[in-house]
């Protein structure tokens, strides 16, 4: 029979993840984390512009009514949901056929490590009925 150089028949095998590997896993999964971590914010603060969106469309639908009332209207929402991310005035408020359209589209972001940040695309269009 042959032996190999530790005196044990056939080849020599480890079992099991080394302490390297696991740490490069742990350390991984930690990165992960952290970023979903920093991430949440900007998606709830997205949550948060788009109800007050809908909202508003809610409160005009069906009634006549004009572009300024509604971006006061967007305004005050802005300013009880502490939106930060974009003003109510970047919301492009536009008239197509009867309905009005309001178009949120902005950029949000939040720092990660050193000088690297995580930047998310937000858009929501939302249309009020006339």
């Amino acid at each position: 029979m042959l032996r190999n150089d530790y005196g044990h028949l056939g080849p020599h095998r480890q079992r099991g993840a080394t302490f390297i590997g696991i740490v490069t896993i742990v350390a991984i999964l930690g990165f992960g984390l952290y970023a979903g971590i920093r991430l949440v914010p900007l998606y709830l603060e997205y949550m948060n512009v788009v109800r007050a969106m809908e909202q508003v469309s809610t409160e005009f639908g069906g009634q006549p009514t004009n572009a300024n009332s509604i971006a006061v209207s967007l305004g005050k929402r802005w300013d009880i949901e502490d939106i930060k991310s974009l003003t109510s005035k970047e919301v492009l408020i536009s008239k197509e056929g009867n309905d009005f359209i309001m178009d949120a589209v902005y950029r949000a972001e939040a720092p990660f490590v050193a000088n690297i940040s995580l930047v998310v695309d937000f858009e929501k269009t939302v249309s009020i009925p006339q």
